[in-house]
């Protein structure tokens, strides 16, 4: 009996210290036949006051919310918080540890089997969201009553039933129940039913995507598991994000079926931890080419997929590629996408590049032609009978980039589907209220949080493309094999031009060659040392890095979208040029500050920019005054420090039409 009190004396010191207390008289407020009251609890603080109440928190659930209850129904009718509360048995309370210790045996892996047989405590999870419902109603607690008149649990609260974790709706409301006292049926005072909000997610391990992107598949087996969040926590967690779970393991009796699941108790975002350390290659590097602020990133991007496609092939490309992605950001407070779309006749060398390129990002989904690219709709198969959304492959990349392969390859619907998407950046989901139990149809809506590489044949069309029609003018350098209208909205469009000192076809067949007849020499000495492992830190450092916008960037960039607004004076061009080309621009600027590892966005990075983008404009929708050659970025091939010298003099001549170009246009007040 004293140990009983101890435990309670401690759990009202605690209730006191950590604001429990107030949130009880606040949320006796209510007006209900059964009142919640929802304590997020922090073990180590529960610890540190009392041992004994820790590991019950800890191991013994059950227990410590009867304690709880026994707690806040003492408080309740000693400070007279609430006037019609009869039992202890109307005081629901639900504890949500904030926190577990860091070790192995309160840890959930979700990659490991079987489960079903650990204990029913609470645990750690991490995971990767791939489905959820919507909002649905459950009962919390319910009032039943004595269908025998005489007996004297027909009035009163003595029949209270509440919510427990891993219960169905059945266990908590159904009509065989039988008094306790006479054995008569009980009839449940409907006046009395709380509802509360429910939603199931389906949780994944994290490296389950890799199925989904170029990564050799393990020999592993990935399920998901069922997350049952509730009330207060329900909307918490989005498609395509990770976060971290503690909950409580429960096993769900649907008969003649057992499922196994987990009833959240706190959801917090995750961020998995991985080293971002640059390699010694790339340091030693980045201290030779220190004497100019382009040079460091043009060795990277000449360098890059040297195992796939030879040095010097395709470097435009190649830096946009890495330029991607660094800018990869899952924050809904940082939309500047970075799309890539790629043209060129032989789309197989491209897709090589892609392929090889989608494992160094944070999380790269290679989407196949037969899955579904933005989501899809299911029945719920926990009873709810409520729509199932499965998140498809762009909601599947967020915070990394989705690789949607040859454009050629696509069918009307879907060119239409992506095109909308990218429109908005959101994928709307119809939910049809009378198939799924509702009634009233809904509208949802998920945001886009990921790069879209797109690769299409920019030589004549094929049968299967021939529906579409080329958009060729005067002025337009791209011909389209597929909607203008979709090409707009990528971003990055690069045409991979062949030039006849470096043709792609010849350099590629040297290049397989020498890798069948010496396949464990190196075939590039000087671009060997940096190891696809080297790109992958280089690349994971650099998405980290938090840069700011110098004066004089920021000056060329805004001067550049004023005076290309004003060249392009009638209205079908000046739209071409819009507030999206600005993002396109600082996008492209933080990037290339990243990718040369510095903080500051620089004039000079800014100078890469507006190449690029004018590079994508001038495709699209024809040449301005400002005239560059196609591979102004990369004008001449990198063999040596001369060609590297050679090439940042070209720069600073760009550098100097720009100023020439904006100091000329931008000064005039553009019409908006």
């Amino acid at each position: 009996m004293d140990g009983l009190l101890s435990l309670k004396e401690a759990i009202i010191i605690y209730l006191d210290r950590s604001g429990g207390l107030s949130k009880l008289i606040e949320d006796c407020k209510q007006t209900e036949a059964v009142y919640r009251f929802s304590f997020d609890v922090n073990p180590s603080d529960v610890l540190e006051l009392n041992a004994t109440l820790g590991d019950c928190v800890l191991h013994d659930p059950v227990k410590a919310i009867s304690l709880f209850q026994s707690v806040c129904y003492l408080s309740i009718k000693t400070l007279s918080l609430i006037d019609h509360i009869e039992t202890e048995n109307q005081v629901n309370v639900v504890l949500k540890p904030t926190h577990l210790p860091p070790f192995p045996n309160y840890c959930l892996d979700l990659s490991e089997f079987p489960r079903g047989y650990g204990p029913m405590r609470p645990l750690a999870l991490e995971g990767l969201v791939i489905a959820m419902t919507r909002v649905t109603k459950y009962t919390q607690g319910a009032r039943f009553l004595c269908s025998e008149e005489k007996c004297p649990c027909s009035r009163g609260f003595h029949h209270i039933r509440v919510h427990a974790p891993g219960a169905t709706e059945s266990a908590t409301v159904r009509s065989d129940f039988t008094c306790f006292l006479c054995s008569s049926p009980l009839k449940e005072d409907m006046k009395s039913r709380v509802l509360g909000d429910k939603q199931l997610v389906e949780l994944i391990h994290v490296r389950a995507v890799d199925v989904l992107g170029v990564h050799d598949a393990d020999s592993l087996r990935y399920q998901s598991v069922t997350l049952f969040i509730r009330d207060e926590l329900c909307n918490s967690m989005r498609i395509g994000h990770l976060y971290r779970v503690v909950g409580i393991p429960a096993h769900v009796h649907q008969w003649p079926n057992v499922t196994w699941s987990v009833e959240a108790c706190s959801i917090q975002p995750w961020t998995p931890k991985c080293p971002c350390l640059v390699s010694s290659n790339f340091q030693s590097l980045q201290t030779a080419s220190a004497c100019s602020p382009w040079r460091f990133a043009a060795i990277v991007a000449n360098s890059f997929g040297s195992s796939v496609i030879p040095p010097g092939l395709y470097n435009t490309l190649k830096l946009g590629l890495l330029l991607s992605l660094v800018q990869t950001e899952d924050t809904p407070d940082s939309p500047n996408h970075l799309d890539v779309l790629a043209l060129n006749s032989d789309t197989l060398i491209i897709d090589r590049l892609m392929r090889y390129s989608l494992p160094l990002a944070s999380r790269g989904i290679h989407h196949a032609l037969t899955g579904e690219l933005l989501a899809s709709l299911s029945r719920d198969e926990h009873g709810a009978g409520t729509a199932n959304i499965h998140a498809g492959s762009a909601l599947l990349a967020s915070g990394g980039v989705c690789l949607l392969g040859d454009l050629t390859c696509y069918k009307k619907d879907k060119m239409d589907l992506l095109q909308s998407a990218l429109e908005s950046r959101t994928v709307s989901v119809f939910i049809p209220g009378k198939k799924y139990g509702d009634d009233m149809d809904q509208h949802l809506s998920f945001p886009l949080q990921c790069n879209f590489w797109a690769l299409a044949d920019a030589a004549s069309p094929s049968k299967r493309t021939a529906r579409y029609v080329l958009e060729l003018n005067a002025h337009t350098l791209l011909i389209c094999v597929i909607p203008l209208q979709l090409a707009e909205l990528f971003g990055l469009v690069v045409q991979c031009r062949e030039t006849s000192s470096n043709h792609p076809l010849l350099s590629m067949t040297v290049h397989t060659l020498r890798q069948a007849m010496s396949p464990e020499e190196p075939l590039y000495p000087a671009c060997m040392q940096f190891t696809t492992q080297d790109y992958k830190e280089l690349l994971a450092h650099a998405r980290e890095l938090k840069v700011d916008m110098s004066p004089e960037a920021e000056r060329m960039i805004h001067s550049y979208y004023f005076a290309s607004r004003r060249v392009r004076s009638d209205s079908a061009q000046r739209s071409t040029v819009s507030v999206t080309s600005v993002k396109l621009l600082i996008a492209l600027a933080h990037a290339h500050a990243k990718l040369s590892l510095r903080t500051q966005v620089l004039e000079e990075d800014a100078v890469i920019a507006v190449l690029l983008c004018e590079s994508s404009v001038t495709l699209k929708h024809g040449a301005s005054a400002l005239v560059f050659p196609p591979d102004a970025v990369f004008p001449c091939a990198l063999r040596d420090l001369d060609s590297l010298h050679q090439r940042d003099l070209m720069l600073e001549e760009s550098r100097k039409q720009i100023l020439h170009f904006v100091q000329t246009y931008a000064t005039c007040t553009v019409e908006e």
